[in-house]
């Protein structure tokens, strides 16, 4: 009887052992990013075109990852372009689909401006760059 019942204990440890393993993988989707740039000029005359080298760098590799970008422009006034030329809107969302890129800002104001960048993946994390700039007035001009 000791026997059976040891045999007993052992398959049902054995079943319980077994059926605490699922068929499901986690499969790690969120991984944190930085975006990089290269100094950006600080000064900028109305009409002139300032150029913002980025770069997305992740921390790690998840083949369905998205990212995107919006921009706002809280103070003075200008238009943020593509290398491609594709004009941005404020506050519409931007797939980026590579990962360095040049954005141009070129300054319609002659107050200072700022613009806030900021990026998105499809899983929630988000990084925000702001870039400031300054009338540059020309020499004699007061």
């Amino acid at each position: 009887m000791r026997k059976i019942l040891k045999i007993a204990l052992c398959t049902l440890s054995l079943i319980a052992i077994t059926g605490a393993c699922s068929d499901d993988i986690d499969i790690k989707q969120d991984y944190e990013f930085e975006v990089n740039h290269l100094p950006v000029q600080k000064s900028i005359k109305k009409g002139e075109t300032a150029e913002i080298r980025l770069e997305l760098v992740r921390s790690g590799r998840w083949e369905g990852a998205e990212y995107y970008m919006r921009y706002f422009q809280p103070d003075g006034t200008g238009e943020l372009k593509t290398e491609d030329d594709l004009i941005f809107k404020p506050n519409d969302l931007y797939e980026i689909s590579k990962e360095t890129f040049r954005l141009y800002y070129t300054s319609q104001s002659e107050d200072q401006q700022v613009i806030d960048l900021y990026f998105l993946d499809n899983v929630g994390n988000m990084v925000t760059l702001t870039f400031s700039f300054n009338n540059e007035p020309d020499e004699g001009e007061q």
